[in-house]
């Protein structure tokens, strides 16, 4: 796998039903989902069209014995899994789950940040190049946002480990900065204040043609709607829901009426 270190790569559900998180995203995000196969037992495909950018799996029963609630968590590209977990827990975060293979395709850990929200560290074993990510194409992620607790020490974590750097900010009031992030020359994302009550977390948004369109998908799927659709800047409109599992996620996109 070529990415870059720091790159996001790849997406996933753990939900508590993937037939059911499958019916629900599909006629929105215009996602199929298949079968992993032998290599990868219980795990399904996220693809658009030709392309395979997330995954979906039930979540274990002891991790939902322990309290793991449905999630989308990212796949961050790193050059070594095993230093990448090492420095990670070094820096004060957590190792949910030791570097893992699936062989031939990925080695990986799920690990979390000193503020406790989750997310892997990963490398690929496949040729070519991951766009689970892309700014412009429907059905792929456009945006990695990271709500925190801690949006100093966040920035210092990630730097260290990644080399993300902070753009510009963006003023909300009572609700802090927007601080926009950026790697390797592209802003990917940002990072912001959690709600009081909430968990730190990565949110995910996945590209929309028709954000309205969407909105309703969402509600006509058993969705809930927490906030928008709003317009941001560049004119364009997001919205924050969770699926009927529980899970939250984003959506962007214009709006065509």
């Amino acid at each position: 796998m070529t990415n870059k270190q720091g790159d996001f790569f790849w997406y996933e559900l753990i939900t508590e039903d993937v037939n059911a998180a499958t019916a629900f995203y599909g006629p929105i995000l215009g996602w199929t989902v298949t079968d992993a196969g032998q290599a990868a037992a219980g795990y399904h495909i996220v693809n658009v069209g030709e392309t395979s950018i997330g995954g979906m799996m039930k979540m274990p029963e002891d991790a939902k014995a322990g309290d793991m609630r449905p999630i989308w968590l990212g796949y961050v590209a790193v050059d070594n899994v095993d230093a990448a977990a090492a420095k990670i827990v070094a820096a004060g975060g957590q190792q949910h789950m030791a570097p893992t293979d699936v062989p031939g395709i990925i080695r990986f850990a799920m690990m979390a940040d000193p503020q406790g929200a989750s997310f892997y560290v990963a490398r690929g074993a496949v040729d070519g190049t991951s766009t689970a990510f892309a700014a412009d194409k429907v059905g792929h992620c456009q945006w990695n946002e990271l709500a925190t607790t801690d949006q100093a020490a966040a920035w210092r974590f990630y730097g260290e480990q990644f080399g993300w750097t902070k753009g510009d900010v963006m003023p909300m009031g009572e609700m802090g900065d927007y601080e926009f992030l950026t790697h390797a020359g592209q802003t990917i994302g940002a990072l912001m204040r959690q709600e009081p009550g909430k968990r730190p977390a990565w949110r995910f948004y996945f590209g929309v043609a028709d954000i309205d369109a969407a909105a309703d998908g969402v509600k006509q799927g058993g969705g809930t709607i927490m906030h928008g659709p709003a317009e941001v800047p560049g004119g364009i409109f997001i919205i924050i829901a969770s699926d009927p599992q529980g899970a939250e996620f984003g959506l962007v996109g214009p709006r065509k009426g």
